[in-house]
């Protein structure tokens, strides 16, 4: 059994520090998927190194998914898409005989 080096598991751990999570406020036995109950309100849970700690809270999951990802922005692209050419590749459709 090869087992990590301490340096190296703490250097993971401390890595995770400052990470933030979001738990559905709603009834416990149901569904714990995002996409189950986007209505629901949740917890924003942060990371401390040892357990997760309360952090703050979110009406719904749009509101969760703006706190725990703020960079995230949608960007319209510059350029359109090129079009593909007519091509022989190995996955297109053989042309129908004229």
């Amino acid at each position: 059994m090869d087992d990590e080096p301490l340096s190296q598991w703490a250097e993971r751990r401390d890595a995770k520090t400052g990470q933030l999570r979001a738990v559905p406020l709603g009834s416990g036995e149901g569904p714990r998927g995002s996409h189950m109950n986007p209505d629901v309100p949740r917890a924003i849970q942060r990371w401390n190194g040892h357990m997760w700690e309360p952090f703050g809270l979110a009406a719904n999951l749009t509101e969760a998914r703006r706190i725990l990802f703020p960079n995230t922005e949608v960007t319209p692209a510059s350029e359109p898409a090129p079009k593909l050419g007519p091509a022989t590749g190995r996955h297109r459709k053989p042309q129908a005989p004229r």
